[in-house]
């Protein structure tokens, strides 16, 4: 083996942040923001992405809404659970099978997301004209595989 392959970073890479790293930070620095901002209609993060989640009028499982969002099915039965208690999300039963629940947004939970909607265009406008790229939406995409 050459010393080069034995090394395993090269220095270049080591006395740079990685992308990995950036990303990370910036995930922090947005979610932090954009909490603070939901926070002022006492909701969390999770939960908007919930209602978001919910907002196309289909009604999904729950298994559904943990894959797609990226949270454990035991935390999302527990933000369900809150954002039912609220009015926000309604349960219903499938037509064929009684087994198969589904959440919905419910209008007051509507309502809801188009005030947490506003909150967090706000920060979304800071966030893009802060990055600097005509189009960020686009590689961000691509490293979420979306």
């Amino acid at each position: 083996m050459t010393e080069q392959s034995t090394t395993p970073a090269s220095a270049e890479t080591a006395t740079g942040p990685l992308l990995v790293e950036l990303v990370a930070l910036a995930h922090r620095r947005l979610t932090s923001g954009l909490a603070a901002a939901l926070a002022e209609e006492d909701c969390t993060v999770d939960q908007w992405r919930v209602l978001r989640a919910l907002a196309d009028g289909e009604g999904h499982p729950m298994g559904e809404l943990s894959q797609a969002l990226l949270i454990p099915q035991a935390s999302l039965s527990r933000l369900v659970d809150a954002l039912a208690d609220s009015g926000h999300v309604y349960r219903r039963q499938g037509d064929q099978d009684r087994r198969r629940i589904t959440a919905h947004l419910s209008r007051q939970g509507r309502a809801r997301l188009a005030r947490l909607d506003a909150l967090a265009a706000a920060q979304d406008e800071a966030a893009r004209r802060a990055c600097g790229l005509a189009d960020p939406v686009r590689a961000l995409e691509r490293l979420a595989g979306l």
